[in-house]
C-alpha cells in the first residue's frame, strides 16, 4: 500500500497519537528505509543550512532544503560513547557507569541482553547495519584482535557491520567487518596495550623526527601512517589503516549495504569520523576550505552525504527512506594535534549562536545539528521544537509498530521528527565531561561545579542562547523548582540493570 501525507494525516486525527498499534501497523505497510547518519564532533554552525557563512555543506543542506531542519535538537552528552551509547539504547549515559569515553580496548558496554534500536528494527523485519565510528566498546575488555571480536556489533542488532575498531586517535587503527579485523595476517599478528608500549616500536613522545602531525596534549603513542595515536599497537601492519582513505571506505561500504538491501526494507547507522581528530582529509580535499585540515575534512564529510543520496537516488529508494542526518555532540578545535584548527577558524563559529564546545554542559556541547528526511511523509519546513536523539529509539518503534519490555528513557515523540506536531521534550539531564545541566523548557540550570562556577547559573535559552545572563539570582522560586525536579530525576530514572 502506498503510504501518503493525506493517510498519515487522517490516521493523526483518528488516533491522535503515533504510539498507537493501528497507526504503527499502517505506517509499517510503506517499509520505509531508516538511515542515521551521525557526524563526530560536528557542531551545529558547521553547516550552511544552520548559518555558516565561511563552510558551504551543500550534501547537507540538502537534507534541510527536502526535510525538517531542527533548531533544538540535542544529544544527551557532550562526548562521543555516552551520547552514542544514548542513541542507540534510549537510555541515559549516566545510568551505566561504563558509559564514558572509552580507551580503544574497553569492552562492549552495552549488555547484549537489553533492547536497542537496531534490536528492535530487526524485530520490525529489517536488515540492519552498521558502518563507521563505533566507539561503545568490543569484546569482554581482554580481546584478542586476531580472533573473533565477540562480543561486538552483531550482538546489539546488527546484522552487518564495518566499523572502527576504536576511534581515530586510538589504537588498534584497524577496521572490524563482522567482528574480524580487516587484513590482518595469521603471519603478523596484532597486539595492544594502553599500559605500556612493545619493545622497539617508535611513539610520537620519543620520535617526532617520524612524525606528520604532532600532538598538543596526549596523542603520542604508536604512530600509524605519520600519525601519534592514543595507546601501543604492534603488529599488524596491513591491517593499518590509510586515514586519507577512510571516508571513500566508509561511504563505499555504506552504499554496498544500501544496494544489497534494496528490495527489502533495511536500517542502517552510518557513522562519519569526520571531523574528529586526527583530521587527515582525502588529497582531494586538502586545502579546499581555507580553514586548515578541520573545515577540509567537514568539506569531506558533506561529500560523503552527498554522494550517499545520490546512491540513494540512483537505486530509487529517497522517496520512502527516512534519513535522519546529527552529530554525537558539539565542535571542537584543539583536541590533542596542533592542525591550526584554532589559528585557522577566523570568522567561522563551529558552534553557532551557543557558548560552550564539546565536553561542556553549556549549549554548544550538546545542540547539534538534527535534520529529518523522508518525502514520501514528511513536509519540508524548520522546527524550533526540543528534540533529542535518545528518543529516536521509542520513536522509531511506535513508528515500525514494535513493543519491549525493557524500561528507558526514551520518549515518543515521532509526531515532532515528522513535521507534524510541536509537542517534544519537557526536559533533559545534559551530561558534559564530568558533570551535569538540566534543561527545562527554555531554561537551563547549570549546578556548581569547579572550573564552571562556584553558584548556580540560569539560563533562558529562547532568549540569551549565548548563555551570557546568568538569571539565578533573579528567579530563587524557578531554580529551587529546577533543583528539585533535577534531584528527583536523578533518583527515579532507571539505572541499567544486570540480566
Amino acid at each position: 500500500m502506498k503510504f501518503t501525507k493525506n493517510r498519515v494525516c487522517t490516521f493523526l486525527g483518528l488516533t491522535g497519537v503515533f504510539g498507537s498499534p493501528v497507526l504503527g501497523q499502517n505506517l509499517l505497510q510503506s517499509h520505509p528505509n531508516i538511515v542515521i547518519i551521525e557526524a563526530d564532533d560536528l557542531g551545529y554552525g558547521d553547516l550552511s543550512c544552520y548559518g555558516s557563512k565561511t563552510i558551504q555543506t551543500p550534501g547537507m543542506d540538502r537534507l534541510a532544503k527536502e526535510g525538517v531542519r531542527f533548531t533544538d535538537g540535542y544529544c544527551t552528552a557532550a562526548t562521543s560513547t555516552p551520547s552514542r551509547y544514548s542513541l542507540i539504547t534510549g537510555m541515559y549515559p549516566w545510568t551505566n557507569e561504563g558509559a564514558k569515553i572509552l580507551p580503544g580496548n574497553a569492552a562492549l558496554i552495552i549488555d547484549a541482553r537489553r533492547v536497542t534500536l537496531p534490536k528492535i528494527m530487526k524485530q520490525a523485519g529489517y536488515a540492519t547495519g552498521a558502518v563507521g565510528k563505533w566507539h561503545l566498546g568490543l569484546g569482554n575488555g581482554a580481546v584478542d584482535w586476531n580472533k573473533k571480536v565477540y562480543p561486538g556489533a552483531k550482538d546489539v542488532g546488527y546484522d552487518y557491520s564495518f566499523i572502527q575498531a576504536a576511534t581515530n586517535d586510538r589504537v588498534p587503527c584497524i577496521f572490524i567487518e563482522n567482528g574480524k579485523g580487516v587484513g590482518l595476517e595469521p603471519q603478523d599478528p596484532l597486539y595492544v596495550s594502553y599500559q605500556e608500549n612493545f619493545g622497539g616500536e617508535p611513539t610520537g613522545k620519543n620520535n617526532p623526527e617520524l612524525l606528520r602531525m604532532f600532538p598538543s596534549v596526549g596523542h603520542d603513542g604508536s604512530i600509524v601512517n605519520g600519525i601519534p595515536r592514543i595507546g601501543f599497537q604492534t603488529g599488524g601492519k596491513k591491517a593499518q589503516w590509510r586515514d586519507e582513505d577512510m571516508a571513500e571506505l566508509f561511504l563505499n561500504k555504506a552504499k554496498q549495504f544500501m544496494q544489497e538491501n534494496q528490495n527489502k526494507p533495511f536500517f542502517l547507522y552510518y557513522g562519519l569520523h569526520q571531523p574528529h581528530v586526527p583530521r587527515v582529509p582525502n588529497e582531494r580535499f586538502a586545502g579546499k576550505s581555507g580553514m586548515g585540515p578541520r573545515g577540509d575534512v567537514i568539506l569531506e564529510a558533506d561529500w560523503c552525504v552527498s554522494e550517499f543520496l545520490k546512491e540513494m537516488d540512483k537505486l530509487g529508494l529517497t522517496e520512502n527512506t527516512l534519513v535522519i542526518l546529527t552529530s554525537d555532540n558539539g565542535p571542537v578545535l584543539d583536541d590533542g594535534y596542533k592542525d591550526n584548527a584554532e589559528e585557522m577558524v577566523g570568522k567561522h563559529k563551529p558552534a553557532g549562536p551557543y557558548r560552550g564546545w564539546k565536553t561542556t554542559m553549556y549549549a554548544g556541547g550538546t545542540c547539534i545539528p538534527f535534520i529529518v528526511r523522508w518525502p514520501a511523509i514528511v513536509k519540508p519546513g524548520v522546527s524550533e521544537t526540543f528534540v533529542c536523539q535518545m528518543d529516536l529509539l521509542a520513536s522509531l518503534a511506535a513508528l515500525t509498530g514494535q513493543t519491549y519490555s525493557d524500561k528507558t528513557d526514551s520518549q515518543n515523540t515521532l509526531p515532532v521528527f515528522l513535521g507534524m506536531s510541536k509537542e517534544g521534550r519537557k526536559e533533559l539531564v545534559i551530561e558534559g565531561m564530568f558533570n551535569y545541566a538540566f534543561r527545562q523548557g527554555d531554561w537551563v540550570m547549570i549546578p556548581p561545579y569547579p572550573g564552571v562556577g562556584e553558584t548556580y547559573q540560569l539560563y533562558n535559552l529562547k532568549d540569551d542562547p549565548g548563555e551570557n545572563i546568568n538569571l539565578a539570582g533573579k528567579n530563587p522560586r524557578l531554580l529551587r523548582q529546577m533543583m528539585m525536579r533535577f534531584e528527583q530525576l536523578k533518583r527515579e530514572t532507571s539505572k541499567v540493570t544486570n540480566y
